[in-house]
């Protein structure tokens, strides 16, 4: 069993406005930041021995405020990327309930059976994220590894390794905030235990 601390990047600007940024790179914005220094503050002296993170830029960033504080270098892996969300890639939910409301409505109620159109589905995403993160532990099997992704990415994940189905992915995980902390005892068969989730670090 490795306790693997997993990490949502610090706030962008689309996170206010609920907009899918999904694998568009956008940065983080000032608050974000802050935010991403303050993990770093909080990591430091807390007995990381590896750090991981996706490769888009909110990630990377987020993750280099760690680095920073713990001198720890940041295995960079695609595979923990936001998917791209197709139709809704870019656009606020205000915007997609004026311009989608069946694709939204079909969404919301199943997002595995009615993914977005042109949308990576949420089984390979979960699959890809739970690769990269059973390859972090391979890595470190006896130490401490920090991850940083992004919310869709990780409750897919989380959902897989503690055995809820996807479908219901957006209603047992409901949010997970920016710059919060989710720990995890992944086992090798790529279960879990869930040991806390969302979790304030006093980075919000």
């Amino acid at each position: 069993m490795t306790v693997v601390t997993l990490v949502r990047h610090g706030r962008t600007a689309w996170t206010e406005s609920t907009r899918y940024a999904g694998d568009t790179d956008v940065e983080l914005d000032e608050v974000g930041r802050a935010q991403a220094t303050a993990l770093g503050e909080w990591a430091a002296g807390r007995g990381f021995t590896s750090l991981a993170c996706s490769d888009l830029g909110r990630a990377v960033a987020t993750a280099a405020a760690v680095t920073r504080s713990t001198g720890l270098a940041a295995v960079v892996d695609a595979r923990l990327r936001e998917p791209h969300y197709g139709l809704a890639e870019g656009r606020s939910l205000a915007e997609l309930r004026v311009a989608e409301p069946d694709a939204l409505a079909a969404y919301d109620a199943d997002p595995v059976e009615h993914p977005w159109p042109a949308a990576e589905p949420p089984a390979e995403v979960a699959a890809r994220g739970l690769a990269a993160l059973s390859d972090v532990v391979a890595r470190d099997p006896d130490g401490a590894p920090l991850v940083v992704s992004h919310s869709s990415l990780l409750r897919l994940v989380l959902c897989t390794a503690l055995g809820i189905p996807l479908r219901h992915y957006r209603r047992a995980l409901p949010r997970l905030d920016p710059a919060t902390v989710t720990e995890v005892d992944l086992r090798p068969d790529g279960t879990a235990g869930l040991l806390r989730y969302n979790a304030p670090t006093g980075a919000q």
